[in-house]
Parts: C-alpha cells; sequence; structure tokens
C-alpha cells in the first residue's frame, strides 16, 4: 500500500513494526502544519526549529512506549506536545511573555520575499503583528489558545475541540468570544491594523 493512501495509525503500526520509513512519511505529513504553529508561537526560526525536533523525539519515543491510543486525532496530539514543550522552555527561560522579537524583525528587513516594499511599510507592518500578538496575550487562557490554534496553528475547529476537549460549539463559542474582546482591546487603545 503506497504511504499516501495509508492513515496515520496505519504508518504507525508500520513503524513499529520496524518500517523507519513510515515515521519519515509520518512526520513529513504534518511537518507544515506543526512547524508553523511552533514558529507562530515562538516567533523564532532556530527556536521553532529545536521544538520541531524536540517535539517529533517526543512524539517518537511515546509511541515506542504505546503512549499513544489512535483516536482519530494524531497531528492534534502532537501540537499539543509542541505546545507544551513550548511552554517548558519558557518556563525555564523565565520568559513567559517576553519574547524577543530581534530574529523576526531582522529576517522580514533581510527577506527577499519583501523587497518591493519600502521600510516604512514593514515597519507599520511589523508594528502591526506586534500589536496584535500583545493584545492575543490578553485574552483569557481558553480564547488565546483557540485564536493561536485556529489563525497560526491552521487546525479547523474540529482538530481545536478535540486538542482541548471541548465541544465544537464551545471551541467556536470560545473564537467569537475572543474576537469581541480583540475588537474592545482595539477600540479601546485606539489602534489601527492598517497600513494606511
Amino acid at each position: 500500500m503506497e504511504a499516501k493512501r495509508m492513515s496515520d495509525q496505519e504508518l504507525i503500526q508500520q513503524y513499529l513494526s520496524g518500517n523507519n520509513i513510515a515515521i519519515e512519511k509520518l512526520i513529513n505529513r504534518h511537518r507544515t502544519k506543526v512547524f508553523t504553529y511552533i514558529v507562530l508561537v515562538v516567533k523564532n526560526q532556530q527556536l521553532a526549529e529545536d521544538i520541531f525536533q524536540d517535539t517529533f523525539i517526543k512524539v517518537i519515543r511515546s509511541l515506542v512506549d504505546g503512549k499513544y491510543k489512535d483516536n482519530g486525532r494524531f497531528v492534534s496530539w502532537v501540537i499539543r506536545i509542541a505546545h507544551n514543550l513550548i511552554i517548558d522552555h519558557f518556563r525555564k527561560e523565565k520568559q513567559i511573555n517576553t519574547l524577543s522579537n530581534d530574529d523576526y524583525e531582522a529576517d522580514i528587513f533581510n527577506s527577499k520575499k519583501f523587497s518591493d516594499q519600502n521600510i516604512e511599510d514593514l515597519m507599520i507592518k511589523d508594528q502591526i503583528t506586534n500589536d496584535v500578538r500583545q493584545l492575543i496575550d490578553e485574552l483569557p487562557e481558553e480564547q488565546k489558545q483557540v485564536i493561536l490554534l485556529r489563525h497560526y496553528g491552521g487546525l479547523s475547529f474540529k482538530e481545536i475541540a478535540d486538542q482541548t476537549e471541548v465541544s465544537i460549539n464551545t471551541a467556536l463559542g470560545r473564537m467569537r468570544y475572543a474576537l469581541i474582546n480583540l475588537r474592545k482591546l482595539l477600540t479601546r487603545r485606539n489602534i489601527s491594523l492598517t497600513l494606511s
């Protein structure tokens, strides 16, 4: 059976039966979603790569130890592991809520894909990104989590519901309240999210 047609669980079984290529296929299948979530939370490419690697080391160990029970939520389980490793990292660094954007800013200014824009537009865009992230950090934890998982992690509301162990309606409700609260914060602080 071709790896593309195999389910996550079938690839896991293949790996546990000694097929090391199966775990590579599984990692590659979910690489973009997991890495995007990590890099958008930590805002540092090198740190994101380290956490991504640690995530899949932990995933592999957990699979070998039989800690994963198939429930069709493999990618949600992986993102939860990544999320916990991110929290652990910032607890160790004692930098929760005081992340540095130095690497992020340098990367933007040196990126060819932004070469058409002038430096002023880049600075405004960067400020908007920072403003939004700071506002998100002020939301209640449940609302912040659903925004990060949906808009930064690219998860569906079903995946968010599965990962946070709530109903889809609860996940949708948290998103609704998060957006309402963000609008209130924007208005209260007179923050504009446009380039002009």
